[in-house]
């Protein structure tokens, strides 16, 4: 039985990519969704500067510009759409922008498509790891409502 939504969360790393694949091998629906969230340039410079304690210029960028995160997004959002298809999806692109986290786009995309189920990649992170930087996929998780398919990344070979 096919799904009418799917939303595949799609960040253009190896993991998300392996998540395509597997959900066109385990799934099927009549529409997917590839969204990749994006935070703007400036936002990202203001974080990062933060953490390092280094005190941001006055930089302010120029509206007639295109933010160079809002460029990538798209391009990437493209690929996504691209191994959507050839994975069997109909699917569609859609980029937005990160007000507060990745996770929280995600989940708040799903909720206004009233999606039926999500796919996404995991960083494959554990230990000390993980409890320094948050998983996505994990926040996703603990935040929907609805099913979602978390593909971890592939075994590494020794």
């Amino acid at each position: 039985m096919a799904c009418d939504l799917m939303l595949i969360a799609y960040d253009g790393s190896e993991n998300a990519k392996r998540a395509i694949e597997y959900a066109g091998r385990f799934l099927s629906t009549e529409r997917a969704v590839v969204l990749t969230a994006w935070e703007p340039m400036v936002l990202q410079a203001a974080r990062l500067s933060g953490l390092s304690g280094v005190v941001p210029p006055d930089w302010v960028p120029d509206e007639e510009l295109e933010d160079v995160a809002y460029v990538d997004a798209r391009t990437v959002n493209t690929e996504g759409v691209r191994l959507a298809k050839l994975a069997g999806f109909a699917a569609e692109g859609r980029t937005v922008e990160c007000t507060t986290s990745v996770w929280h786009a995600i989940v708040e995309t799903a909720d206004e498509l009233d999606v039926d189920i999500i796919v996404a990649g995991t960083r494959g992170v554990t230990g000390l790891r993980a409890l320094l930087h948050s998983s996505v996929a994990d926040a996703v998780l603990r935040h929907c409502h609805r099913p979602v398919l978390l593909v971890p990344p592939a075994k590494k070979e020794h």
